[in-house]
């Protein structure tokens, strides 16, 4: 393991037991190891393809936007 992993996992330890859990399970996902395949619900899947749909039209969030989101979430 490296000195960057090591130093990662000591951070998450000092986390909540649950997002200790979300991020082991991110982890595993992107090791692709004992993970089923994300499945998309009906909604999520059409969201996905207006989303796609709008970037193909060049529709993309203003500055504006982006800055009430960022704000909406403290950054």
């Amino acid at each position: 393991m490296t000195k960057l992993f090591e130093q990662a996992i000591e951070t998450v330890r000092g986390l909540p037991a649950e997002q200790q859990d979300a991020l082991a399970r991110l982890v595993m996902q992107f090791a692709a190891v004992d993970q089923p395949a994300l499945e998309l619900s009906a909604e999520e899947a059409a969201s996905f393809d207006e989303s796609l749909a709008q970037a193909e039209r060049g529709e993309f969030a203003t500055e504006e936007q982006i800055r009430a989101i960022w704000a909406k979430h403290g950054l």
